[in-house]
């Protein structure tokens, strides 16, 4: 994985992470910091592991300590409001620990499994606030208002999802999918990945696009939000991000 971080940002790439940071070792950090990976999204579902997710608090505390006393890249704890209204407060606790160890926390809105959205009760909204509040965010609060204030609320948003182009979703096996929802499409081998591909991609409507709640996917096609002419996604200017969820998954 580190091997391919470094290969990207060699070439300008944004280079994330998406994981459930089970095998996290200080190695392992400290090789991704010398490839000069950017950012790093721990993902936590709950606060004990049980038959929907064992990706808890407790399975991975140990390692937002690691990444806190070693990391020089940007940690990112996320966690989900809605899987049910008993563990709402779930997020406040994960938001409090994250803050514990000098990390940012976002919290997204829960998605079925296709990726689209399910409306927020009034518990939540609130617990959304406090989380908010624990863990202020200048991007977060700009994906708030742009995108997620529509979804916590059950309306869609009009965008373009720029997912197979400025946003490459790279899974362990070393193949690009738009999204961690939407695998299958384009499943191309990133080393196959061609100028042809992007292109496509950025101008391709994702039917999911209005009802989406990935604000990964959300942030990187911000670039193109504001702009009067769509510019050519091939250029040096408009070179893609990648987000990859590799071996440390």
């Amino acid at each position: 994985m580190d091997k391919a971080v470094r290969h990207a940002r060699k070439r300008g790439m944004i280079v994330t992470t998406i994981t459930n940071g089970f095998r996290l070792t200080q190695e392992w950090i400290e090789r991704l910091n010398a490839a000069g990976l950017q950012g790093m999204q721990i993902s936590i579902d709950n606060l004990e592991p049980d038959d929907i997710s064992m990706k808890s608090l407790k399975s991975v505390e140990g390692k937002l300590e690691l990444l806190s006393k070693h990391a020089q890249f940007k940690v990112n704890v996320n966690s989900v409001l809605g899987v049910t209204g008993e563990r709402t407060q779930d997020v406040v606790t994960v938001a409090e620990t994250a803050a514990k160890y000098g990390l940012q926390h976002s919290v997204g809105v829960l998605h079925d499994g296709s990726g689209t959205l399910k409306p927020l009760s009034p518990a939540q909204m609130q617990a959304y606030e406090k989380v908010t509040q624990i863990s202020p965010s200048m991007v977060h609060s700009l994906n708030y208002w742009l995108f997620q204030k529509n979804l916590m609320n059950g309306q869609g948003n009009d965008w373009h999802c720029r997912a197979g182009a400025r946003y490459l979703y790279v899974t362990e096996d070393g193949r690009v999918h738009w999204c961690s929802q939407q695998r299958g499409y384009p499943n191309i081998p990133l080393l196959d990945y061609t100028l042809e591909d992007i292109k496509r991609e950025y101008h391709t409507e994702k039917g999911c696009a209005a009802t989406c709640t990935l604000s990964c996917v959300h942030q990187m096609s911000m670039f193109d939000r504001r702009r009067q002419t769509i510019t050519d996604p091939t250029t040096k200017a408009s070179t893609p991000p990648v987000s990859a969820a590799g071996p440390v998954s």
